[in-house]
C-alpha cells in the first residue's frame, strides 16, 4: 500500500496517507445539507470527503466507530474553514487560483507526482482533489488574515524578555522536557463529551501503535506546533498550565499522558526526552521573543476565531 506525503509548504503542513478504495455508495451520493454557516452550506458529501481524507492521511483504520467519534471534530473544522473564508471576503482579501495551484503542485512534487498524476492518486482514495484544494484555500485565507489583522498586534518588550531570562536562570539545575502535544479545544459545554471521546480514541490509537503521534497531531491538534507534528520544544517545570505541569513530572521518557483537561480543552502530552537546565541550553533573547510572540499569536487567533463563531448563524442538520 503506497503511503503519500501531503505538505503545504507555506504553512509547513506535513502528513501522510494511504490509498483506500472508493465505494459504490461514495460514487452515487445525493447532496444533503449537513450544516448552514451564515450564507454558506456544508454538504454531506463535503463532510464525508473530508472525513475520508483525514482518516486516510492520519493512518487511522476506517471504521464506523472511528467515523462516529471523528464526525463532530471534522464538522467543526469545516465550519471554521467556512468562517475563515467569509472573513477573508469581508476584509477583501483575495485567494488567487494560482496560489491554490501552487499549493497543490507543491504537495504533488513532494510525492514525485505532477499535479495531474496526483489528482488521479487522490481519486483512487475516493476523494475529489477539490477536497484538498478547499482545505488549501482556507489555509491561505487564514494565513493572510493573520498577517494583515493579527500579527501587527503582537508586541514583546525587552523587559518581558529580561523577566523570562531571569526565570530560566532561576530554574538552572531543574528538569526540562522535550515535549509534543495534541490540543483539542472545548469551546462550549455541548462539546465536552465528544471532545473527550476523541481524545480517548486518539490516545488509544497511539498507545496501540496504530498511528504515530505526529500524524494525529497534524490532523487534529489546534496548538501552534500542530503543523510540526505537535512539537512544543523544550519546556521547563512551571511553564505549562498547572494541570499539565503536575502530570509532566510523572512521565518517563517516551511516555504518553492520558487526556488532560484544562480550562481550554484536552491535552495529550508525549515526553520525548528530559535533561537538566543549564546556562548552555537557556534560549537566546531572539528565541524567547519569538516563542512568546507565537504563544500570544496563537491565543489571539483562537480568540478571533471564537468571536467569528459567536457572531455567526450556524445550524447543524446532521
Amino acid at each position: 500500500m503506497r503511503h503519500l506525503i501531503i505538505g503545504f509548504l507555506t504553512l509547513s503542513l506535513i502528513t501522510t496517507f494511504a490509498i483506500l478504495p472508493a465505494t459504490a455508495q461514495q460514487m452515487a451520493r445525493v447532496e444533503t445539507i449537513a450544516a448552514v454557516i451564515n450564507e454558506d452550506v456544508i454538504s454531506e458529501s463535503d463532510l464525508l470527503d473530508r472525513m475520508r481524507l483525514v482518516i486516510a492521511s492520519s493512518g487511522m483504520t476506517d471504521s464506523k466507530e472511528i467515523r462516529e467519534r471523528m464526525m463532530p471534530r471534522i464538522m467543526g473544522i469545516l465550519i471554521e474553514e467556512k468562517l475563515k473564508l467569509q472573513e477573508a471576503a469581508r476584509l477583501e482579501i483575495a485567494i488567487l487560483p494560482e496560489e491554490i495551484e501552487r499549493g497543490f503542485a507543491s504537495i504533488a512534487a513532494q510525492n514525485n507526482f505532477t499535479p495531474e498524476q496526483f489528482r488521479m492518486v487522490l481519486n483512487k482514495t475516493g476523494v475529489s482533489a477539490k477536497t484538498l484544494e478547499d482545505q488549501i484555500r482556507a489555509q491561505i485565507a487564514w494565513s493572510k488574515i493573520v498577517q494583515v489583522k493579527l500579527r501587527p498586534q503582537i508586541l514583546v518588550s525587552d523587559n518581558e524578555v529580561d523577566v523570562m531570562i531571569k526565570r530560566f536562570k532561576a530554574n538552572e539545575g531543574k528538569t526540562e522536557y522535550l515535549v509534543s502535544g495534541i490540543f483539542l479545544p472545548v469551546e462550549n459545554p455541548a462539546e465536552e463529551s465528544g471532545v473527550r471521546q476523541l481524545a480517548d480514541n486518539l490516545t488509544r490509537q497511539i498507545l496501540e501503535d496504530k498511528v504515530p503521534f505526529p500524524r494525529l497531531a497534524v490532523q487534529f491538534s489546534q496548538a501552534p506546533g500542530a503543523t510540526k507534528g505537535g512539537d512544543m520544544g523544550w519546556v521547563q517545570e512551571g511553564q505549562l498550565p498547572e494541570e499539565i505541569d503536575s502530570v509532566l513530572g510523572q512521565l518517563q521518557e517516551g511516555e504518553l499522558s492520558k487526556p488532560i483537561r484544562t480550562l481550554s480543552g484536552y491535552h495529550i502530552i508525549h515526553v520525548r526526552s528530559k535533561r537538566m537546565t543549564t546556562a548552555q541550553n537557556i534560549p537566546s533573547r531572539d528565541e524567547i521573543m519569538n516563542n512568546v510572540g507565537l504563544e500570544r499569536l496563537d491565543r489571539l487567533q483562537r480568540s478571533y476565531l471564537l468571536d467569528l463563531k459567536t457572531g455567526a448563524f450556524i445550524e447543524h442538520r446532521v
